[in-house]
């Protein structure tokens, strides 16, 4: 299970692991977004977006959902269709989910739901705002921890909490030395899987580990 949330700690300012969206649009463009014309003429797509971008297609989702973004954090915003929009990474995940009428990603029985949710909770409240070498430490610790026994996050399904968690790790794992991904093998380990599962890594890089150092250590 994940440990405690504690307080949200300072937003981070480089997140390299995702190829981020570039350029300027109008105000018009963001408007069917539903975000305000002040706001949308500054706001960018962020980290959010385009992972939700990315789990439409593994999904199998067509193509042309609008998306804007809100705040300093560019919070992702989804346009539906009858509604004033959804935001949040986590609300727009779990709608595309059952949009895709595969809600086994959100778990199957409640435990295992809950499991996710809360999963999903850690990616916002923690891994999304951290913002030094220290908060990645402690987020990679929980995670060596929680997968020790485990396959996936939720046990031995795979759900949307694995998916939305290997988008906000890659950048970090990308960065890891070899020495640091054998101090968390049962993170790398899992990444390791997660990012080999079909339709996952997509356009992302492939992040290198030594396999004989991640399964004969294994518990």
């Amino acid at each position: 299970m994940p440990p405690a949330l504690p307080r949200p700690r300072g937003v981070s300012n480089s997140r390299r692991g995702l190829a981020y969206a570039s350029g300027t649009r109008r105000a018009s463009d963001w408007l069917s977004c539903g975000v305000p014309p002040k706001m949308a003429a500054v706001a960018r797509p962020g980290p959010g977006v385009e992972e939700l971008v990315l789990l439409e297609k593994l999904l199998g989702l067509p193509k042309g959902s609008k998306y804007g973004v809100r705040g300093e954090r560019k919070v992702p915003v989804l346009q539906t269709n009858n509604g004033p929009g959804l935001t949040g990474i986590m609300t727009i995940a779990a709608y595309l989910v059952k949009q895709a009428k595969k809600e086994q990603l959100l778990g199957s029985t409640a435990e295992e739901k809950a499991i996710v949710q809360q999963w999903l909770e850690y990616r916002v409240t923690q891994v999304d705002v951290s913002s030094s070498k220290e908060d990645t430490r402690i987020i990679l610790k929980d995670l060596n921890i929680h997968l020790e026994d485990k396959v996936y996050l939720a046990g031995n399904i795979f759900t949307l909490a694995d998916i939305l968690m290997y988008y906000g790790l890659h950048h970090v794992m990308v960065e890891l030395t070899v020495q640091e991904k054998e101090n968390y093998l049962n993170v790398s380990r899992w990444f390791n899987h997660i990012q080999h599962y079909p339709g996952v890594r997509q356009h992302l890089s492939n992040v290198v580990f030594i396999k004989n150092r991640l399964y004969t250590n294994a518990h």
